[in-house]
């Protein structure tokens, strides 16, 4: 211990790391650093502390309260945007582990992928695409992005390495992150929304487990248990010591008709789906409301708008809402209230 503390935590840990993990594995002493230079921690790699400022963000805590798939559920057992990161997190540590892969950078990712997601979830971003298509559109990974690079932390943002940074902007399907631990947690994204969602439809009775293709069934199990495992060992299994994580061709193919089955029976004109058109318009009509008058922004949003432009401080604004406060907001300005007589 004496040691330990003599030659510093951190360089004993980077020391360790260097020891421990796969050539293939991004080192915490290798990072390329920081948008802003700024003193190391003497106990924690720049890993550890880019997991630590994304825990305690304001932006992750809100995550509670945004929608997965179930627009403001009365059950308790749904998940949650927050949730859904958790299970993200855990699936991508388990892969980055079993790969001797750096599990602080890949937790990082896991937990910081979904910061910029919308209210009431992909309607939402659906709504706010069509709005900012003179901007770019929006795409919530770009959005998780620019919530860390300057909306988190009183809009100086959290100052997160670049490798971080690549694999939250990088976790869609269709993007290519530039470290292995990038694609840990794009796969295991894929992997824990596919599961979760068959568990959370199959509680609302939206669908059943005998509705699940049978196909599917065969080759990666009956339960949510037995298919995360399946999927599991097949991307470590497919990806020790190799330069890309992916799952095999089989597996891919069984996921991706998993997958197809969610959108027909769930994703698209299903119960769950029968409020998202209230919320998108609940979005516009927020979103007019703020253009119509920038005052009624809070001061920090006001500064964005002039910084960058009135649309893009607004998007910023209300993509971070949680559902209940874009209800509340929702309500206070557009619903009548009652009053007393009088007399």
């Amino acid at each position: 211990m004496i040691n330990i503390l003599n030659e510093g935590i951190r360089l004993f840990n980077e020391e360790t790391e260097k020891e421990r993990l796969s050539p293939r594995a991004c080192l915490s002493s290798e990072s390329k650093g920081r948008l802003r230079d700024e003193a190391e921690c003497p106990i924690r790699t720049v890993f550890q502390r880019d997991r630590d400022r994304i825990i305690h963000s304001k932006s992750f805590r809100r995550l509670k309260h945004k929608t997965q798939v179930f627009l403001s559920p009365e059950e308790d057992h749904y998940r949650t945007r927050l949730t859904h990161t958790l299970e993200v997190a855990q699936i991508a540590r388990t892969i980055a582990r079993a790969l001797r892969l750096n599990e602080d950078l890949t937790e990082s990712i896991a937990l910081g992928h979904d910061l910029g997601h919308t209210p009431f979830g992909h309607a939402c971003e659906r709504s706010l695409n069509k709005i900012m298509k003179g901007f770019g559109g929006f795409k919530h990974n770009e959005q998780s992005l620019r919530v860390v690079d300057y909306l988190e932390h009183s809009m100086k943002g959290l100052n997160l390495t670049f490798e971080v940074r690549d694999g939250i902007v990088n976790h869609r399907t269709s993007c290519r992150p530039s470290t292995l631990e990038g694609q840990v947690v794009r796969l295991s994204d894929k992997i824990a929304y596919i599961n979760h969602d068959i568990d959370d439809a199959t509680r609302a009775g939206i669908i059943s487990t005998d509705s699940i293709p049978s196909s599917c069934v065969k080759v990666l199990g009956k339960t949510q248990s037995e298919r995360i495992n399946t999927m599991v060992y097949d991307v470590v299994t497919n990806s020790f010591d190799k330069d890309v994580v992916s799952m095999s061709d089989e597996i891919s193919g069984i996921t991706g008709e998993l997958r197809s089955f969610l959108f027909e029976t769930v994703y698209i004109d299903s119960v769950a789906k029968k409020q998202e058109s209230k919320a998108e318009r609940m979005i516009e009509m927020l979103f007019e409301y703020y253009l119509s008058d920038l005052s009624r922004l809070p001061e920090e949003y006001r500064s964005l708008a002039e910084r960058f432009s009135p649309q893009v401080a607004i998007c910023d604004y209300v993509s971070g809402m949680t559902d209940s406060y874009a209800v509340k907001v929702f309500s206070d300005v557009f619903v009548a209230k009652s009053w007393g007589w009088g007399g």
